[in-house]
């Protein structure tokens, strides 16, 4: 605690002395805060630190915000600041009472969430911009994670395509449909690191690697906002959690992390800092705490590595009631002291928790120097609202006929059914299983989740509805062959075993011709507080699976999920296992496409599977250790005795329907200096008969650093289409800065010596590698695994 202690003083102490409106800390505070998010030890804080920031100081708020800065009274700046809830996830609009309208024309909210609808939320911005003192328009926000009316594929199946494109198409449309109902706002992408699926919320992001989550998270970006936030079909995109919220400590939600300084600047921030350089207009605090620090209490984090650092300068939102929860985390004693905190550590509006409304013009009569904190936090807001065009043309988000026109259109349930194609995973394909082209007889559907159509939009589903889904049973049985039948039979429960259920499922499955058993996960079990102790299939779908893969070893298993799973047993007994996710409203055409094989399934694994829940959490880039992990039971390594050192899928992990070899990896330089660019490029060729898709993967080793490396580190990758019997050349730029590790003062150091790379299509399948030597050390302010490698395919 002391050493964020210590730098809170700091920063009181420049602020008094400077009382600036502007940066909130000078050179040395910003040094301090790059290497005080996790405590460091106190002799580094003792030393001269030079400036680590390269970003201009920021300039002055626009001329409009200055005016009304100057104009509001202490009351309507605090009122700006409370995000206020307008309904309810499951019944928008309810609270938008005679008495709430009230509060709008007295300047008293600044936002509303759990709203939605052209008409309903005009009207209410009229009130705001007409019948206000100051004519402020307000904020109009939703969860709009992965679609609006028409959802998309659930997050970490997106970012199982390994095509940023695919996400900026779903972020595209997720705009457009948003906005025409009036939202100005989603709360979108997640981009937390997971590598523990005992974690529900992992469902909603890119999975366990950096460098995938920070192309992610730039694809979401810029499909949410477009190239201008002023265009009324753009929406303002939320980087969150800022911290390490996918840290927590045994995969429970909403817990603390407790992880190293170079952990968590190597690892959790890339994917936050590429969200910045990409525009991103608003960052979420998380719920969580890092070592003690809760992030939504933390200068040294927000207002210090953000915005002094990075230069961030839109606005800063907690998270739901976080604020006041700054009470359970033990950092203050009274709402009044919460919200102080927050305050002063740069967050700019109180979602919910109702604290600065209600508890902050006390703390600010009793601590003046708030007042400062108090118009910068009004400053970044107003700010976001005129980039947005609002104080321009505030109803150009509320035409009613653009909201009829957008929503679920046939374009976008088009976009959805690829995007969904996409984002498969085929796990295992013994025998050539699948595709089921030319079924043996007719094929008999097995699994209540085939039929489940809320699963399918996810944990967060927006406007979605269950009726606009196309199940998957819906999807095999109209998209079967000519003249194959297509019967069903439920198998019971997820979670209770159904033995008379399970017994007609078996008897029906001997007799069929084809078998696909569908299990997994339900909706519910997935999502914000979905974590689970075990991550193996649920109590009945395990009893399902056994029974049925027992009787029908050639049953093609489609697994629906939200997390990483350990499905040891069906992995080993089933032929086929195709990770289907959680698809969205085109769920069943799409898992049609793959199974008969109209589409072949390229996607590749975000997370690695695990063997057992025994073995998280896990992930192909760990370090060695000093004693690898070894198959040999007999030498002492760095494994469990009782499990395979693997995991049984690998990050990068995914087949298809045709074959692919690799060329020997081509260098365009053998030795680089430490800012030189570099190609890497090698030749891939389809050897099947069939046009195929195949994702190559970069991954670097630097074998000998002054501190141990990951034995991985994914540094590129392209989706690549390739002709049947053609070849592709694939060209990976890039520079020693990408093997950059932090360096503990704000910094990141580029060392001299070996770097290898490996290509291959995936962690644990590498076709070839090379190695190039960085001839001396540089530093520099990026993340490593936040820098783009740029990708060619002739």
């Amino acid at each position: 605690m002391a050493v964020v202690q210590n730098f809170a003083r700091i920063i009181e102490h420049l602020r008094a002395e400077r009382g600036q409106r502007g940066r909130a800390a000078s050179a040395v505070a910003v040094a301090f805060a790059a290497a005080s998010c996790v405590a460091a030890p106190p002799a580094q804080t003792a030393a001269p630190a030079p400036p680590v920031s390269e970003a201009e100081p920021a300039s002055d708020f626009s001329p409009r915000v200055e005016s009304l800065l100057d104009e509001m009274t202490v009351d309507q700046k605090i009122g700006q600041l409370v995000q206020a809830a307008g309904g309810r996830s499951k019944s928008l609009n309810s609270r938008l009472t005679d008495a709430e309208l009230d509060r709008v024309r007295a300047g008293k909210v600044g936002s509303y969430l759990h709203v939605a609808g052209a008409e309903p939320l005009g009207a209410l911005q009229r009130v705001a911009v007409e019948e206000s003192e100051h004519g402020i328009p307000l904020l109009f926000a939703m969860d709009v994670v992965h679609g609006y009316r028409t959802i998309f594929p659930v997050p970490i199946a997106i970012a199982s395509s390994f095509d940023p494109s695919a996400w900026e198409e779903a972020a595209r449309i997720s705009a457009v449909e948003a906005t025409s109902a009036g939202l100005h706002w989603t709360f979108a992408p997640m981009i937390d690191i997971a590598r523990d699926p005992r974690w529900g919320r992992i469902v909603e992001g890119a999975g366990s690697d950096p460098y995938l989550s920070s192309q992610m998270a730039v694809a979401q970006v810029r499909g949410y906002q477009g190239t201008s936030l002023a265009e009324p079909d753009t929406i303002l995109a939320t980087a969150k959690h800022l911290g390490a919220y996918g840290a927590a400590l045994g995969g429970r939600d909403y817990g603390s992390a407790d992880i190293s300084e170079r952990t968590f600047h190597e690892v959790y921030l890339p994917p936050f800092y590429a969200a910045e350089e990409a525009g991103v207009g608003s960052y979420m605090t998380a719920f969580n705490d890092i070592g003690g620090e809760p992030v939504t209490g933390t200068e040294a984090l927000v207002d210090g590595i953000l915005r002094d650092q990075w230069g961030f300068d839109g606005l800063v939102v907690s998270d739901w009631n976080a604020i006041a929860e700054l009470l359970n985390h033990g950092v203050a004693s009274n709402r009044g002291e919460a919200g102080a905190l927050a305050l002063r550590a740069g967050v700019d509006m109180d979602m919910t928790s109702g604290v600065f409304g209600e508890d902050l013009a006390a703390m600010l009569e009793s601590d003046p120097a708030l007042k400062a904190d108090l118009d910068l936090a009004v400053g970044h807001i107003l700010s976001v609202k005129e980039r947005l065009g609002l104080f321009d043309n505030p109803l150009a988000y509320h035409d009613t006929a653009r909201e009829q026109a957008s929503l679920l259109t046939p374009e976008h349930r088009a976009a959805a059914r690829e995007i969904a194609v996409r984002s498969m995973v085929l796990l295992k394909n013994d025998n050539q299983t699948l595709p089921l082209n030319e079924p043996s007889g007719d094929i008999l559907v097995i699994g209540t989740l085939a039929e489940d159509r809320m699963t399918q939009l996810g944990s967060w589903r927006a406007r979605g509805e269950a009726d606009d889904v196309v199940s998957i049973l819906e999807g095999l049985t109209d998209g079967a062959p000519d003249g194959v039948k297509v019967r069903y039979e439920s198998g019971g429960g997820i979670q209770t075993v159904d033995e008379t259920a399970i017994a007609a499922a078996v008897e029906a499955a001997k007799a069929a011709g084809e078998v696909i058993l569908v299990i997994g996960e339900d909706f519910d079990l997935s999502g914000e507080a979905r974590s689970r102790s075990s991550v193996e299939l649920p109590a009945g779908q395990k009893a399902l699976a056994d029974a049925v893969l027992a009787a029908r070893p050639d049953a093609v298993v489609l697994l629906v999920t939200g997390r990483a799973m350990a499905i040891p047993d069906v992995a080993e007994k089933a032929d086929a296992v195709l990770l289907t996710w959680m698809l969205g409203v085109e769920a069943g055409p799409a898992v049609a496409d793959v199974v008969y094989g109209a589409r072949m399934p390229a996607g590749r694994l975000p997370v690695d599977f695990p063997r057992a829940t025994g073995q998280l959490p896990f992930t192909y880039s760990e370090p060695p250790s000093g004693r690898p992990a070894n198959p040999d039971l007999s030498v002492d390594s760095n494994r469990y005795m009782d499990l395979p050192i693997t995991p049984q899928f690998a990050f990068g992990h995914g087949l298809t329907y045709t074959t692919f070899t690799y060329g020997e990896p081509q260098l365009s330089k053998r030795a680089v200096g430490p800012m030189d660019a570099f190609d890497i490029s090698v030749d891939v060729t389809n050897n099947g008969e069939r046009d195929g898709e195949e994702v190559v993967q970069l991954y670097m080793r630097d074998p000998v650093s002054r501190t141990a490396r990951p034995k991985k580190e994914l540094r590129g990758f392209k989706r690549v289409s390739i002709p049947a019997g053609q070849s592709v050349t694939v060209t990976f730029s890039l520079s020693p800065a990408q093997s950059a590790t932090y360096d503990g003062d704000g910094g990141w150091l580029i060392e001299p010596g070996r770097l290898d790379f490996m290509i291959g299509s995936s962690s644990d399948d590498i076709a070839g590698e090379v190695s190039v030597e960085v001839t001396e050390g540089a530093q520099t302010r990026v993340p490593a695994a936040a820098i783009e490698t740029e990708v060619s395919v002739q």
